[in-house]
């Protein structure tokens, strides 16, 4: 599968959320997601400030490797990041896949967010990239965004265990097809 970048990545705008590409001088304003292990449950542990400027450093890198990666998520009235969301390349199983994801401000959850700003990166993903489906790859404790993407049209293909910090963290994998997709999107 071919996930070669076929246009140059310059920002998307919902009602509510602007995504733009991480920068260095937002490691502070992610830190706020990133450091929160509330937040970063799914993660067993919240980040440390390095460990967040490493995160924006591995983002940049997508973003000049694929063409996209993590974005900062801002709020589309004031500017403020909070959060990111994007697409990166994930393994599952033996099979790499273009997956959804992202980090929120807890005091942003339960207003929609996670699936207005994921529901347009999918939205940019299959115009702008040769995947067959797009991922959402969710912890099994995590009610939230299995809901998230189950709204996003997703079914669960396959469930496995992911090893992170030597803890064995069973995932399912969520997807939609292209054509799955298109049906949630007709044309006019």
């Amino acid at each position: 599968m071919s996930q070669a970048r076929t246009a140059t990545f310059d920002g998307i705008r919902t009602p509510h959320l602007s995504l733009r590409e991480l920068m260095p001088h937002d490691t502070t304003a992610l830190h706020r997601v990133l450091g929160d292990e509330v937040a970063m449950a799914a993660y067993e542990h919240g980040f440390s400030p390095a460990e967040t400027a490493d995160w924006i450093e591995g983002q940049v890198r997508r973003y000049r490797d694929r063409g996209f990666g993590l974005w900062a998520l801002t709020d589309a009235e004031t500017g403020e990041v909070i959060g990111d969301c994007g697409l990166t390349i994930q393994r599952v199983g033996a099979a790499e896949v273009v997956e959804v994801g992202y980090h929120l401000l807890r005091e942003r959850w339960g207003h929609g967010y996670a699936t207005e700003a994921a529901s347009a990166c999918v939205d940019w993903g299959f115009a702008h990239l040769d995947a067959p489906a797009i991922y959402a790859i969710v912890r099994d404790t995590n009610l939230a965004s299995m809901n998230v993407a189950i709204r996003l049209g997703m079914t669960v293909r396959e469930r496995f265990i992911k090893r992170y910090r030597d803890i064995d963290m069973p995932h399912l994998a969520f997807a939609i097809t292209r054509e799955g997709w298109r049906s949630r999107h007709p044309s006019p």
